[in-house]
């Protein structure tokens, strides 16, 4: 398809200069598909490995002025007739330790606690509890609030370009956001509260990588001065707009990963949480804007028109 002067690409000899994003899209479908399977399944057979945010329980945050042991903080609590999960140690010098205990403590048995293991490691521990009507309400909320923030991007989107496009960002978010809960499920990592503000906030990130994708979409659309109208037609001004955007969207990733792993390696374990779902969300999101959200609104904007034009055609022969 020949494109209008205007237009001013500029070859710049990369690697993906001349790669075909279209072409490839009924593999990017079917990996993402693929992959959308592995984690129902994954979810049905492994589950969640809920926290205490989102299931009743105690999380009591051991601190000493010395290096602990899990083996000495797990015989603490086992002398005091509890069963906590693997206690986690973290700290610079490996001096605090973070325990579970699957059981809502009451006042009682939380102020029990406190001074036996202040009087075994020196400093009084902090005890948060969650009742099961919290962590409910926790899952519930973090819930609601992606699906505002979908509608939201839909009628943004909507109003900014159209309704398919709004529809396929939202789809391209979901998206990533399952593929978040998937790398939890299979690894059985546990899922605490931060996973909620990382997911919007790879929503909030994908979704402005999207919509400068199709914004030169919409331009590369006027410039072609052309009733496009077959998936070829559409394909090459796909193409064009991915490779004209590539280079930013790849250098915006980087400097935002690179900050994300420094935090996975030297951050505090209260936070491993969140950077990786950061870290995950980020690629994926890269990924999904790209190969996904592009390709899939050419397709469905091609049935769409042919849809359209099936209709003025059986329109025309009835009059």
């Amino acid at each position: 398809m020949e494109m209008n002067d205007k237009m001013n690409y500029k070859h710049y000899n990369k690697f993906y200069d001349h790669f075909d994003f279209m072409k490839y899209r009924n593999v990017f479908f079917t990996l993402s598909a693929v992959l959308i399977l592995l984690g129902i399944v994954s979810l049905f057979v492994f589950k969640l490995n809920l926290g205490i945010d989102f299931s009743s329980g105690t999380r009591v945050d051991v601190q000493s002025n010395q290096p602990i042991s899990i083996e000495k903080v797990d015989q603490a609590f086992r002398a005091m007739h509890y069963d906590p999960e693997r206690p986690v140690i973290s700290g610079t010098h490996k001096n605090i330790a973070t325990v579970r205990i699957n059981k809502e403590l009451n006042q009682h048995q939380i102020a029990a606690v406190k001074s036996k293991i202040k009087d075994q490691f020196g400093i009084e521990p902090n005890v948060s509890t969650v009742s099961p009507q919290v962590g409910r309400d926790l899952a519930k909320n973090g819930i609601f609030a992606l699906i505002l923030a979908s509608i939201g991007i839909i009628i943004y989107v909507w109003i900014r370009f159209e309704f398919l496009q709004g529809l396929t960002a939202v789809l391209a978010l979901i998206h990533d956001a399952f593929f978040i809960v998937t790398v939890f499920s299979l690894f059985h990592i546990e899922v605490d509260i931060l996973i909620i503000p990382a997911i919007l906030t790879i929503v909030g990130y994908s979704i402005n990588d999207t919509i400068v994708t199709f914004d030169r979409v919409r331009e590369n659309l006027k410039l072609s001065r052309r009733r496009l109208s077959t998936i070829e037609e559409i394909g090459e001004i796909v193409n064009l707009s991915i490779r004209e955007t590539l280079t930013r969207s790849i250098n915006t990733v980087l400097t935002v990963l690179l900050p994300v792993i420094l935090l996975m390696i030297f951050g505090s374990e209260s936070i491993r949480t969140f950077t990786l779902a950061l870290f995950v969300g980020l690629i994926t999101g890269v990924y999904s804007s790209i190969c996904i959200a592009c390709p899939l609104w050419a397709v469905m904007k091609v049935r769409y028109l042919d849809r359209r034009k099936k209709k003025r055609t059986v329109q025309t022969q009835a009059e």
